[in-house]
């Protein structure tokens, strides 16, 4: 069974130390919160929901210093119910992090599904967001930058995964 509670130990293990982050759920709404005076960072997953705690380390990897120190990234973001352009915008930012949510899922063992993340308007995924995001895990398999690498040997081993960075898992055709 997946718990993201083993998520949250995993990723202290990783991270706590040299980074000064920690993970947690229990929100209504994903966020991150840069560290204060006194305090860690904090990656806020949804509920206790294990994807969704493996999407926002996704973010977290994929921005860099300066990000790190601001609320939410300082990412742009509009809510469910985007037009068509702000849902193209939505894709263009997401392909990394989702590349990396799906190379962190084949570690756990278990089904990557791509978010677009605008129920209401009816724009479900398109067809170039999934190739993209099968191109960047692809490309990730080849050169993985060191936190995710990181996280993915912890991820691996503790779910007993192998071969984690073979292309072959990563074809736009497995994309739901």
């Amino acid at each position: 069974m997946h718990n993201a509670f083993d998520l949250i130990q995993l990723f202290e293990r990783c991270f706590y130390t040299e980074f000064h982050t920690r993970l947690e759920g229990g929100a209504e709404e994903p966020l991150y919160l840069p560290a204060g005076e006194n305090s860690p960072a904090r990656i806020i997953f949804t509920r206790d929901y294990f994807s969704s705690a493996l999407h926002e380390v996704a973010h977290w990897c994929v921005a860099g210093e300066h990000r790190r120190t601001l609320h939410d990234y300082g990412y742009w973001y509009a809510p469910d119910g985007r037009s068509s352009e702000q849902q193209a915008e939505f894709e263009r930012v997401e392909v990394k992090p989702q590349a990396l949510e799906w190379i962190f899922s084949v570690a756990c063992g278990i089904r990557f599904r791509v978010s677009a993340d605008n129920l209401t308007s009816g724009l479900g995924a398109s067809a170039g967001f999934k190739k993209a995001i099968a191109d960047q895990a692809r490309t990730y398999c080849v050169c993985l930058p060191e936190r995710p690498a990181r996280f993915v040997a912890a991820l691996g081993d503790f779910y007993q995964q192998k071969n984690i960075l073979d292309p072959a898992w990563y074809s736009a055709d497995c994309l739901v």
